[in-house]
């Protein structure tokens, strides 16, 4: 599950809740029926904006929603999920660009895939996964070829790139490939009137995905000699916050010019959580759920009720499982599925932890109103519930 734009489902509220995990089951679904099982590897958060763009932008209809069996991401209950269209091309340029992540990964020898055998098998499934992207873009009227020219424009454009080479040439692949995905889904919709704007919107995303990934894979680039852009060009955060602040901007500015039915879910994924993406990549804010010696309600935070002294002590380690007796355990908690829904003992080490839905990089679920204190209009005559 890789992607920027990740929602806090506390902020989200039910009705755009069900919404999120429709089109996010949807694509998941999408991609297994199109590709098989494996293909479900490729299923990020980013890609099923795709998806939302497309159905925001027509009429819903029953069609638009089939009942999905259960899943263990669900706990195991049915729901409705997204179909049409807007998942197919989600799934075509989902595996395309996970195609071009593995043969990064190949090309950087990047952990087991420093073993020529492994290595040689990711080239493989990921010149699959290119053949599979191009069959389903094709059978939509979209062409892959323009994702797997930027990738490949990608890996010469890095070569060159030194100390003053300016940070938007780097990311300009990038920007062309998001850019003809969100721009057919206007052609999909039949909205000509939209691609423009849809194009522009797609260039700044691309902008800000490349953007982020480089500056929360920093310090792990430095800490293995990896290449990374902001290094490379000499490009001071500072600079890299500016950039990202004015491509957040410049996509609310974009879906103002482009017509909707349901805007919705759009404008609270790409108004508001793309901020949200910012401050967390920045780290300049935390999420209010999540737990941890700072969460709300824990006496020991600062302008809690209990003493002002030191936290109280960790509670001893327990001794660690086994890999067989880790392997068991964690089998039956995925089985039961409280590692996503639950709270639960981690199978290795006895550690007390929260299941994977409970946490989320929300930040004060207030902070969705911020573009709106700062002067823009981008919330005037929405239904976010932010109050804006």
């Amino acid at each position: 599950m890789f992607g920027i734009v990740r929602p806090c489902t506390h902020r989200l509220g039910d009705a755009l809740r069900t919404e999120w995990m429709a089109h996010l089951c949807g694509l998941c679904l999408a991609l297994r029926a199109d590709h098989g099982q494996f293909a479900r590897v490729v299923t990020n958060y980013d890609g099923l904006i795709v998806s939302v763009l497309t159905e925001a932008q027509t009429e819903r209809t029953p069609r638009a929603r089939r009942t999905a069996g259960p899943c263990p991401l669900r706990a195991m209950r049915t729901a409705p999920v997204a179909r049409g269209e807007g998942a197919k091309l989600a799934a075509a340029v989902s595996l395309v660009l996970a195609s071009a992540k593995v043969r990064d990964h190949v090309a950087d020898g990047d952990g087991l895939l420093a073993r020529r055998p492994v290595a040689a098998a990711a080239r493989r499934v990921a010149a699959g996964w290119d053949r599979a992207g191009a069959r389903s873009g094709a059978a939509l009227g979209f062409d892959t070829a323009v994702l797997v020219d930027a990738v490949d424009r990608q890996t010469g454009i890095e070569a060159l790139a030194g100390p003053g080479t300016p940070l938007l040439t780097v990311t300009e692949p990038t920007e062309t490939a998001t850019a003809a995905a969100f721009a057919h889904t206007a052609v999909l919709a039949d909205r000509p009137e939209n691609t423009a704007p849809l194009a522009e919107a797609g260039r700044l995303f691309g902008r800000l995905a490349h953007l982020l990934d480089a500056v929360e894979d920093q310090a792990a680039d430095a800490a293995c000699g990896a290449w990374n852009p902001l290094t490379a060009t000499g490009t001071p955060l500072t600079e890299a916050r500016r950039l990202a602040d004015d491509a957040v901007h410049g996509i609310r500015l974009a879906l103002r010019d482009a017509d909707f039915v349901d805007d919705r879910l759009v404008h609270v994924l790409l108004a508001h959580e793309l901020r949200t993406s910012v401050d967390r990549a920045f780290s300049t804010t935390t999420c209010s759920h999540q737990p941890g010696p700072y969460a709300p309600g824990n006496p020991y935070a600062p302008g809690g009720p209990g003493p002002g002294g030191p936290l109280p002590p960790e509670p001893p380690r327990r001794d660690r499982r086994g890999l067989i007796a880790g392997c068991l355990v964690w089998a039956g908690l995925a089985c039961t599925c409280q590692m996503c829904c639950g709270t639960h003992e981690d199978p290795w080490s006895g550690e007390r932890k929260e299941g994977l839905c409970s946490s989320c990089d929300c930040g004060s679920c207030c902070d969705c109103c911020s573009c709106c204190s700062d002067g823009c209009s981008c919330c005037e005559g929405c239904d976010c519930n932010c109050d804006c």
